[in-house]
């Protein structure tokens, strides 16, 4: 069946000496992965090396077979133009970082609009951010709503978050978190978008958050577990 869809690149490997394989979600098609020959010799042809970075932008034809194997891409190009997500350091390692947090935990081959929608203009805000560091903790909090385990704040006023039950609570029974992460944990799913910027964190708390949302994403989400871009992240800012 051909194809004529909006996508996002999660992830590229490359296959042999010059052939890749491209993993990508669809708009139309969900998760896909893409058999792409000579792409890391290519100089003339259809298609570029750049298109192709994690959480780029495109819209794509292609030939799908729906039968769980590499699929035909015969037609790319960028669909959105980013200002500085793949320029600005800050941004592209939260971008490598959110890339390997997506391909780990997308495994539908079944359209999902509204996750596409989500996801692009999750990326549109960041790139359009100046202050950016706290986006990365908010698009993987609003990622779990996807995932089915997005957290129950009916009780934010709680002093306890239960990682297993994903709920706040009165006691330390089961295993939880206490203290200002789970405070910050409530404001971060209170502060939309467009505010990120105006809510001034710390590394301390931007990092407890982080491993906050890592733990409870390993406890919830199959097949997660914690990405290696998160040291090198650290080690870069702190």
């Amino acid at each position: 069946m051909r194809v004529d869809t909006p996508a996002i690149v999660l992830a590229t490997v490359r296959y042999g000496e010059s052939d890749v394989i491209v993993k990508m979600l669809t708009e139309s098609s969900g998760l896909r992965s893409y058999m792409i020959r000579g792409l890391q010799k290519s100089k003339r042809g259809a298609f570029r090396p750049a298109m192709f970075q994690p959480l780029m932008q495109l819209q794509i034809q292609a030939m799908h077979r729906d039968k769980g194997q590499l699929e035909r891409l015969t037609e790319a190009k960028v669909a959105v133009h980013y200002l500085s997500l793949n320029s600005d350091i800050v941004k592209s390692s939260m971008a490598l970082f959110l890339a390997e947090v997506f391909k780990m935990t997308l495994q539908e081959q079944e359209p999902n609009p509204d996750l596409f929608t989500f996801l692009s203009e999750a990326l549109l805000a960041l790139d359009a951010a100046d202050a950016p560091m706290n986006f990365h903790l908010k698009i993987v909090l609003e990622f779990q709503q996807f995932l089915g385990c997005y957290p129950d704040f009916k009780q934010g006023d709680q002093p306890y978050f239960n990682l297993e039950e994903g709920v706040f609570q009165a006691s330390s029974a089961g295993v939880t978190r206490h203290g200002s992460v789970v405070q910050d944990l409530c404001t971060l799913a209170k502060t939309p978008f467009g505010q990120l910027a105006q809510w001034k964190t710390t590394t301390q708390q931007r990092r407890a958050l982080l491993d906050l949302l890592m733990d409870y994403m390993q406890m919830h989400a199959t097949g997660f577990k914690r990405p290696k871009s998160i040291e090198i992240y650290r080690q870069v800012f702190g």
